[in-house]
C-alpha cells in the first residue's frame, strides 16, 4: 500500500507525464482542413441539404447526390466541401454548369463560376459514389456497417461521430454550421426498409426498389444524419409531454418485435425524467424514434439507434458496480439524453465534446434521481469514478478535430454532480439545466458559453472549478489536520487560484468551508474527538495529516 504522501507524489508525476504526452501530439494539414474554420468555409452559411443515396448491399456500394443550399455571408469564389477516400466526387453542378475542383487530403475546393454576392441564397449539387469505409468497431470506429440478420437479410447502418459524416456523404464537415432543415432520400432494394432522421414524407415504389424520403425540419449536426436499413417492422405510441403530443415510433427487426415492445417501455420513463430536468424534448416536430441497429447505439437526432440486446444496464453490465446501473437500459437512457446535449446543444468544435458526453453521462444520474431517489443517483455517480483515468484534459485541441480524454464521460458527469452540490439548491440547479436548453435551443456552442451561463446562474464565477476539471488532470485534494480544537485545511494538487467551497461533516453535522491553495485556514472550536468526513458527492481526494 502507498502512503498518502507517496500517493500525492505519484499523482503529481503522472499528471506531468500525461500532459507532456498530450502536448507532443503533432497535428497535420489534414487535421486543420477537417477541424478548422478555413476561409473556404466561413464565407457561407449552410441552410439546407437534400441528400440522396442509393444503397447497393451486394456490392457494398453507394451512389447519390447532395444538394447544398447556402447563404453568402461575404464574397468568395472557393468553397470547401468534404468527402473522404475511398468515396469520390463524380461532378459538381451549379446553375447547369459543371464546376472544377481541386483536392487536398479529404477536402475538395470548388471553383465557383457565378459571382457570389453577399446576402444571396445559392445552391449547388455534388454527385458522389464509391465503396464507403467499413466500420471496424461501430460506433467508435465508424463508417458503414454491412451485416446480415439471423434470417440472412441485409442489416445495414451508418455511425460516424469520430471519423465524420464525410466518410460516406459530401458535406460541410464542421460542427459550427448546421443546415436549418434537411431532406434525406434513401433508395434500397425491396423488401428492405430504410429508417432515417425526421418524419417519413413519402415512399416511392420502383420495380425492384423503394426510395424513402425523410424530412428533418430542425437544425441537425452532420454526424447525427444516419441510414438504417433492414427487415424492419414498426410500432408507435403517443407521449403527452410538455409541448403536447410527441409521436414516438419504434423500428426493430421483425423477429424482435415482442422483446422491443417490452423493453421500449423505458422510453416514456426517459422522457418524463428528462423533460423534468432539461425541459421539453427538443424535436417534437420531427418526432422521437428508436431504431434497432447492428452495433451498440448512437445519438442520431430523432433517430436514436439501439443495439443493447434488449437488456438493462450496458449489455447487461452495471458500469457503476452498485446495482443501480441495472435499473435502466443504458442505451435508451444515454443515447436519448443526447437529444438535449449533442443534438439540441451542439459543440462548435470537437475539442468541446465534453458538452455532449459529460452532460449526457450525468443524465443517467438524473434519471435515477427522478425515478428512485438522490441516494441512488449519488451511489451511481460515485460508482463510476473507478473508471476515471485522469490521463489528459477533458478539453481537446481546437481547430484540428481532436477531442479530449475519454474522461469527458465519467469525470465530466462527476464535475457536474460536484457543481450541483455547490448550488445546494436542487430546484435552482434544475432551472439551470432547463435554462441551458432554452438559452441555446438548436444552437452550436463553446465551452466558454456553457461556463458563463452556469456561473451566472450560480451567482459567482466558477472559472477555477471548470479549469480544474476540464483543463487539468489533477484531482483536487482537501488536505486537513485536527490539532487540538482546530481543523486546519487547504486545497492541494490544484490549478492556481482554486478556492472551491466544500461541504464536510463533523460528527455528522454539515459544515461548509472555503479552502484556498495558498495556505491553511482554521476552523475553531472543534468538538473533542471530532470525526471529520468530506462529503463524497464532491469529486475530490482527501488527505488527513492527523493520521
Amino acid at each position: 500500500m502507498l502512503s498518502n504522501t507517496k500517493k500525492l507524489i505519484f499523482i503529481a508525476i503522472f499528471s506531468i507525464l500525461s500532459t507532456a504526452v498530450f502536448a507532443q501530439k503533432i497535428f497535420t494539414k489534414a487535421d486543420s482542413l477537417k477541424g478548422g474554420l478555413t476561409e473556404e468555409r466561413i464565407w457561407w452559411d449552410l441552410k439546407y441539404y437534400h441528400l440522396y443515396t442509393e444503397v447497393k448491399p451486394n456490392e457494398k456500394y453507394i451512389t447519390g447526390s447532395n444538394l447544398i443550399r447556402y447563404k453568402v455571408l461575404e464574397p468568395h469564389q472557393i468553397m470547401q466541401i468534404d468527402l473522404q477516400n475511398p468515396m469520390q466526387i463524380d461532378s459538381i453542378i451549379q446553375n447547369g454548369e459543371k464546376l472544377k475542383f481541386s483536392t487536398a487530403f479529404n477536402a475538395h475546393f470548388i471553383e465557383l463560376i457565378d459571382k457570389q454576392i453577399e446576402g444571396e441564397l445559392n445552391e449547388l449539387t455534388v454527385y458522389y459514389s464509391g465503396n464507403p469505409r467499413v466500420a471496424k468497431n461501430a460506433p467508435w470506429d465508424g463508417g458503414f456497417t454491412w451485416k446480415k440478420d439471423k434470417n440472412g437479410k441485409d442489416f445495414i447502418a451508418t455511425a460516424n461521430q469520430g471519423i465524420g459524416a464525410s466518410v460516406w456523404w459530401p458535406c460541410k464537415e464542421h460542427p459550427a454550421d448546421e443546415p436549418d432543415s434537411m431532406l434525406i432520400s434513401v433508395n434500397v432494394p425491396k423488401p428492405l426498409v430504410d429508417v432515417s432522421n425526421g418524419r417519413l414524407r413519402q415512399v416511392e415504389e420502383h420495380k425492384n426498389s423503394r426510395t424513402y424520403h425523410w424530412f428533418v425540419s430542425n437544425p441537425i449536426n452532420n454526424y447525427g444524419v444516419n441510414l438504417n436499413i433492414g427487415d424492419y417492422v414498426n410500432f408507435s405510441e403517443k407521449y403527452e409531454g410538455e409541448k403536447g403530443i410527441l409521436d414516438c415510433s419504434y423500428w426493430v427487426l421483425s423477429y424482435n418485435l415482442d422483446k422491443a415492445k417490452k423493453q421500449f417501455q423505458e422510453v416514456p420513463r426517459m422522457l418524463k425524467a428528462f423533460e423534468y430536468w432539461f425541459g421539453p424534448y427538443p424535436f417534437y416536430e420531427d418526432s422521437y424514434k428508436l431504431v434497432e441497429a447492428p452495433y451498440l447505439g448512437m445519438e442520431h437526432q430523432s433517430s436514436v439507434t439501439y443495439g443493447n440486446e434488449f437488456k438493462n444496464g450496458y449489455r447487461g453490465r452495471d458500469l457503476s458496480q452498485t446495482g443501480w446501473g441495472l435499473k435502466f437500459d443504458f442505451i435508451i437512457i444515454h443515447e436519448s439524453g443526447h437529444e438535449w446535449f449533442a443534438n439540441n446543444i451542439t459543440y462548435k468544435d470537437v475539442a468541446d465534446m465534453w458538452i455532449h458526453e459529460g452532460f449526457t453521462h450525468y443524465s443517467e444520474n438524473l434519471f435515477l434521481d427522478y425515478h428512485y431517489d438522490s441516494l441512488a443517483a449519488n451511489a451511481y455517480v460515485q460508482g463510476v469514478r473507478s473508471s476515471i483515468q485522469n490521463d489528459r484534459p477533458i478539453i481537446g485541441k481546437y481547430g484540428v478535430s481532436y477531442e479530449g480524454s475519454g474522461d469527458m464521460y465519467y469525470k465530466g458527469g462527476n464535475m457536474l454532480h460536484t457543481i450541483r452540490q455547490l448550488f445546494d439548491d436542487d430546484e435552482k440547479w434544475r432551472q439551470t439545466l432547463r435554462g441551458l436548453n432554452k438559452e441555446f435551443y438548436h444552437q452550436t456552442v463553446t465551452t466558454e458559453q456553457i461556463e458563463i451561463f452556469i456561473s451566472q446562474s450560480y451567482g459567482e464565477s466558477l472559472d477555477k472549478v471548470f479549469d480544474q476539471y476540464l483543463r487539468s488532470i489533477q484531482v483536487p485534494t482537501f488536505t486537513y489536520r485536527v490539532l487540538e480544537n482546530q481543523l486546519l485545511y487547504k486545497w492541494e494538487n490544484t490549478v492556481d487560484g482554486f478556492d472551491m467551497p466544500i461541504r464536510i461533516f463533523i460528527n455528522g453535522e454539515a459544515e461548509w468551508l472555503k479552502p484556498n491553495s495558498t495556505g491553511f485556514k482554521a476552523l475553531e472550536n472543534l468538538p473533542e474527538n471530532a470525526e471529520v468526513l468530506v462529503d463524497p458527492n464532491f469529486y475530490v481526494a482527501d488527505f488527513n495529516l492527523t493520521e
